[in-house]
């Protein structure tokens, strides 16, 4: 059984990136809002699905959530 930062990671290392999977609630990115409560249009119901550490990037670290 992967969980959902396993599986980007590995999609990922498919097309040359390199990047680690978290623990869920370990990063700061999860720690706040996810989308914005100024818009009527926003989902508001979402779930954490996870984080990666992305290597020899601008990128730091990808959030995956889920609407719905």
């Amino acid at each position: 059984y992967q969980t959902w930062p396993e599986k980007f990671s590995s999609m990922l290392k498919e097309i040359g990136v390199d990047s680690e999977s978290k623990e869920i609630g370990t990063d700061d990115v999860e720690q706040g809002d996810y989308y914005s409560r100024y818009f009527a249009h926003t989902a508001r119901m979402i779930t954490n699905r996870g984080c990666l550490d992305v290597k020899n990037s601008n990128i730091d670290v990808i959030q995956i959530i889920q609407k719905g």
